[in-house]
This record gives C-alpha cells, sequence and structure tokens, in this order.
C-alpha cells in the first residue's frame, strides 16, 4: 500500500486515531497520506498518527482537519523526520497559527528548514499574521526544491510581507505565490514589488488599503523573465491601465493570460493589438476577455485585426450572463482572422447575437476544422 486517502471518510477520527496510527506503523511503504476533512484530527489527536509515519512518506494532506496551534508544533517534529516530504497541504485550519500567541507555529516554521525536499506548502486560510510570516521566512533559504507557496486567505497577514520577500528572492525555484485575499497593503505590495522572483503570480480580486491601482503596479512591475501565467481576472483596476501591465511584461513567454471581469476598455484592446501586431504574444495559448462588456466594438475588430495569435487554443470572449449585444460589427473581423490561428480549438462566446447567415459563415468560414459541436452554443439566432 503506498496511497491511503481517509478523506472525509467518515472514520470517526479521533476515535480511530491510536489505532489509525497502529496500523500506520504498519505500512512501511506509504508514500501519500490524506486526512483532509476530517475534523476530529485536530486538538491533539495528531500526534497518535504523525508518531508512526514512516520515511517513504511523499505527500501528507490535513485539510480542514480543525488543527491547533499545539498541532502545528507535533507537526514540526513529524516534518524533521521524513527525509522524502515533497508536499504539505495544511489549508482551511484557521487556528493552526491563533493559539498560545503561535509558539507552536514557531516550532513547525523553524522545522521546515529540515524539509529541504519540499517543492509544495499550502497554507491557505490557516490563520497566518506578519509574526507567522516572520517565522516561516527564516526557514525558506533551506528549502531549495519549494516551487509553489500558497499563502491565500490569510487576512491578517496584512503589512507583514516585507519579512516574506527579503527571502523569497533565495527561493531559486519557486513558480507559484499564491497572495489572493491576504489584504495587503500599500507597504506590501511595495516590498513584493521590489524582491519578489517567482514565475506566476495570481492577485485576481486583490482588495488593498493603498489605492485602486497598486495590485496592477504590483503584477506590472515584476517584468521577471520567465513569467508563462498572468491572471487578474475581477480585478478593476486593469481597465484603462492594460498597457501598463503588458509593456512591463515580458509577453514572448507568456503562453496564458487572463482579463476576465476587468472592466477593458477599446483603449485597452487596442494596446493590446499592437502588442500582438509585433509579435511579443506569438507563444500565447489561453486568453481569457470574457465579462468586459465595457469594451466598444472596434476594439474587438482591432486585436482579430492585429495577428499574431497563431498557437492560441482557448479563447474566451463571452459577456455575463446578465448582458446580451451584438457581435455583428467586428464578427468579419474575427472569421478572417481564424486561419490565423490553426491551432484554435475552443472559441467562447456566450451571450453574444448573430444572425443565421453570420453563424454559418463563423463556423464554415475558417481553414480550422471547427465545427458547431466545438463552440459552446455561443450565439442566439436573430
Amino acid at each position: 500500500l503506498q496511497h491511503l486517502l481517509l478523506e472525509n471518510a467518515g472514520c470517526r477520527l479521533p476515535l480511530c486515531c491510536f489505532s489509525a496510527g497502529e496500523a500506520l506503523a504498519c505500512i512501511p511503504l506509504l508514500e501519500i497520506l490524506d486526512l483532509s476533512w476530517n475534523g476530529g484530527v485536530g486538538g491533539g489527536a495528531l500526534q497518535n498518527l504523525l508518531g508512526k509515519l514512516q520515511p517513504p512518506l511523499r505527500e501528507l494532506h490535513l485539510v480542514a482537519c480543525q488543527l491547533t496551534d499545539a498541532d502545528s508544533s507535533a507537526l514540526g517534529g513529524m516534518v524533521a523526520t521524513l527525509p522524502r516530504l515533497c508536499v504539505l497541504d495544511v489549508s482551511c485550519n484557521p487556528q493552526l497559527s491563533e493559539d498560545s500567541n503561535g509558539v507552536g507555529f514557531r516550532q513547525f516554521a523553524a522545522a521546515l528548514s529540515k524539509a529541504t525536499p519540499l517543492t509544495t506548502l499550502r497554507l491557505q486560510a490557516c490563520g497566518l499574521t506578519a509574526d507567522s510570516l516572520a517565522a516561516l521566512s527564516a526557514s525558506l533559504c533551506s528549502l531549495p526544491s519549494l516551487r509553489e507557496l500558497d499563502l491565500s486567505c490569510n487576512k491578517h497577514l496584512s503589512g507583514g510581507l516585507s519579512h516574506l520577500t527579503f527571502h523569497l528572492a533565495h527561493v531559486a525555484h519557486l513558480e507559484s505565490l499564491d497572495l489572493h485575499l491576504c489584504a495587503l497593503t500599500r507597504a506590501d505590495l511595495e516590498a513584493l514589488k521590489k524582491q519578489v522572483s517567482e514565475k506566476t503570480v495570481r492577485n485576481g480580486a486583490e482588495q488593498t488599503d493603498g489605492g485602486s491601482g497598486n495590485v496592477l503596479v504590483c503584477v506590472s512591475a515584476l517584468a521577471v523573465p520567465h513569467l508563462r501565467s498572468v491572471d487578474v481576472s475581477w480585478c478593476k483596476v486593469v481597465g484603462g491601465r492594460l498597457a501598463l501591465l503588458l509593456d512591463a511584461l515580458q509577453p514572448s513567454v507568456i503562453v496564458e493570460l487572463r482579463l476576465s471581469s476587468c472592466r477593458l476598455s477599446a483603449d485597452d484592446l487596442h494596446h493590446l493589438a499592437a502588442v500582438c501586431r509585433r509579435g511579443s504574444l506569438s507563444s500565447l495559448r489561453v486568453l481569457d476577455l470574457s465579462y468586459n462588456d465595457s469594451v466598444a466594438d472596434d476594439g474587438w475588430s482591432a486585436v482579430f485585426a492585429a495577428g499574431g495569435l497563431a498557437s492560441l487554443e482557448d479563447l474566451d470572449l463571452s459577456l455575463r450572463p446578465s448582458a446580451s449585444a451584438s457581435c455583428s460589427a467586428w464578427l468579419p473581423a474575427l472569421i478572417h482572422a481564424l486561419p490565423q490561428m490553426p491551432a484554435l480549438t475552443r472559441l467562447a462566446l456566450q451571450r453574444w447575437t448573430a444572425t443565421s447567415q453570420e453563424r454559418r459563415r463563423l463556423i464554415h468560414g475558417s481553414s480550422n476544422e471547427f465545427t458547431y459541436s466545438h463552440l459552446p452554443p455561443p450565439f442566439k439566432v436573430l
């Protein structure tokens, strides 16, 4: 047995924690253990399980187990004894660092310095504070293999990001840093802007207290050479400022650009068109421009007339559910552009309306092997 899954399995934990711990001692080759969504694991019962884990364990998942600060201390002791641990997910345990002034969490954070094989560390919604970040950051320099760090949904991190960002520059292989819904301040964003060197940043609809443009400034100032995925969806301040983002990035390596519900304007899409025309988005595979009902027809036409999207596989132009509009003004530009997008396999045009003749031209008027089944009913027939 190499993979044991007891996720939300009605195991009546912790009543059986002692027995389960004894059973784990009899599974010497166990590599993946998932006890997520068993609320009884927290509150001290965790020690009965962790003390029986064997060295081959590579992944440990304890999502929403009602872990406390005392459990985090036990977790730290376990981390130091598992030489192959690559994935540790303790998300959705809001009391993990809140009790006893975070003493247990500090012990856990210190023990992480010995978990050198760790590639993924998820601490989403764990009640982390600025002090928690200070404790955690000291161990980051000892995690050379870390690729994913999830600190999202920890609203009390506000004002403490500077503790972390200085050390992030030394995590050479970090690819994903998730800080969405952390109530970042202007100082946090400035610290991130100066020091972070990750390859993927997801800010989503992050709110700050430092002015409406700070999230965009933070992202656009990164200009990291290997950034492959940009998702600022639902960040309303992107509208009118897309040029700042695109000009600061290294577009030639971007494969995914998501700008859903960003209040984009026609001017924003004209700038996007200019970037496409230069060939700077030649590697782009996914482009999400959905829920931007404020874009005028000439903006859509400009993007399709620009070319430079030969690698595009997924294009989403859908309107929000409450909206409806005719695409007749810019649909000819899209139809004309389709032969220049041979890789395109998904085109979403939800809630745009067109005549039956326009629909037939869209389906049959390209060199792609499009059939109607490729399109997730995009049109209403007028």
